[in-house]
């Protein structure tokens, strides 16, 4: 039913936003994602982020984001390469010395560099 659905998808422009529930690593969920015809939802404006919250929000659950950081640069970018177009940062993040490459969203919205084997909520973009 479409109440089922409530809080775990989130409509901006033409993007959808959805999570599966799952809690797993950063691999596995953008495996999962990409399997079902997405990618890991990464924000590139703060309406995609509020969205994205929502759904953090609703589960109580950090997220990993489809942002990793790059082998050669060390910079954040978007999975398929491109430089971050919008960043929302926690105080004092990113701030990792190379270990944390992948980033998890907080409840708050902000993001934190994370390592990439933590398990976290799934969250893809469509």
């Amino acid at each position: 039913s479409v109440l089922a659905l409530n809080g775990k998808i989130r409509k901006v422009g033409e993007k959808m936003f959805a999570s599966n529930g799952k809690k797993v690593d950063f691999a596995s969920a953008l495996q999962s994602c990409e399997e079902v015809g997405g990618t890991l939802a990464a924000p590139k404006n703060e309406e995609e982020n509020k969205a994205i919250m929502d759904i953090v929000k609703q589960y109580n659950q950090y997220a990993y984001l489809g942002i990793r950081k790059g082998e050669t640069s060390g910079q954040f970018k978007y999975i398929n390469g491109m430089p971050l177009s919008y960043s929302n940062w926690h105080q004092h993040e990113p701030n990792s010395n190379g270990k944390e490459k992948c980033v998890e969203m907080y409840t708050d919205g902000t993001w934190n560099d994370k390592k990439c084997n933590m398990y976290y909520l799934t969250i893809c973009e469509f």
